[in-house]
């Protein structure tokens, strides 16, 4: 009868010896990066290589190293980047800028010499006749506003300021149709003032960088600007803005293209092949082409094209 009770408790413990699974760990693979784009970029210096993609949750350290060098590479590939807007005068620049809204700088570039030409201060553009300025702004879209705009900030200028555009934030955003975005425009490239530039390109490639999640702004200008010391504000906006405008277009993005390639968190988001990708390039790095009418002579000697003036071509 002992035998007996032995031999179950052996068969039990077999048993249960059976039902222990052993779990296998599964490592996760990391992303993967290219080394370096290997389309050639007109203009770019060698991509340098680093070993692995920026990760998901990097320290905040981490974060202003990758901001700051991503920086630093576009301006190497962009050391003539300016605004893309064709000016002469601080009025003439805050003019253009609102004009700028929902179309292109190229369109603007070649609307305003009809324009300033016929009211070259802001007494004569807001002692004008309407309908004869919303003719001269009919290809820009949405001219009747704006003209409502660029005559109501003239006028605001004549009675205001003495006729001319002020140098301080507070002042320029109380002008009609200017808000943060002209303003720091304005400041930044008529004044010598720092100030971050939050348009639609600088918006799409800082979120793509994972340099902020916010979609406001505001606050995008307000953590972007945290991130870098203020002096290094204005061309840190052309900087972004223009790599946004030829390499990491919003639709298509030229990843195997890109000079940061190694850098961004988004990458493979676009085309990665390299010939593909460089048929992707626009304005002088496709060999195109810019968007000023009279660009900067460092644009010219880059290999830069002015654009034609409207109706040529």
């Amino acid at each position: 009868m002992a035998k007996k009770t032995t031999a179950k408790k052996t068969t039990a413990k077999k048993t249960t010896a059976k039902k222990v699974v052993t779990k296998k760990v599964v490592s996760k693979k990391p992303a993967v990066v290219p080394e370096k784009a290997t389309a050639p970029v007109k203009g770019a210096s060698p991509v340098k290589t680093v070993a692995t993609a920026p990760p998901s949750a990097e320290s905040r350290t981490a974060l202003v190293r990758r901001a700051r060098r991503i920086n630093r590479e576009l301006a190497e590939v962009f050391p003539y980047a300016h605004p893309e807007l064709d000016f002469d005068n601080p009025f003439q620049l805050v003019v253009a800028t609102v004009l700028s809204a929902q179309t292109t700088d190229l369109r603007v570039n070649q609307t305003t010499p009809s324009l300033f030409a016929k009211y070259p201060t802001p007494e004569d553009l807001a002692a004008a006749n309407p309908e004869e300025v919303e003719e001269i702004l009919r290809p820009t879209g949405f001219f009747r506003a704006k003209t409502k705009s660029v005559m109501g900030l003239s006028k605001a200028l004549v009675e205001n300021y003495g006729g001319e555009v002020p140098g301080r934030l507070e002042e320029l955003v109380k002008l009609p149709g200017v808000g943060r975005k002209t303003a720091f425009v304005v400041l930044g490239n008529a004044f010598g003032r720092p100030g971050i530039t939050v348009d639609t390109h600088f918006q799409r490639l800082v979120r793509r960088w994972e340099w902020t999640a916010q979609t406001d702004p505001d606050k995008i200008e307000a953590e972007i600007g945290a991130l870098f010391p203020k002096s290094d504000w204005t061309d840190l906006s052309h900087h972004v803005i223009w790599h946004g405008r030829r390499i990491c277009h919003a639709r298509k993005p030229a990843c195997g293209a890109c000079p940061i390639a190694p850098l961004c968190p988004a990458y493979g988001e676009g085309e990665t092949d390299p010939e593909k990708a460089k048929k992707l390039l626009k304005y002088e790095k496709g060999g195109f082409p810019g968007q000023r009418l009279n660009p900067p002579q460092a644009y010219l000697d880059a290999g830069g094209k002015a654009a034609p003036p409207l109706g040529a071509g």
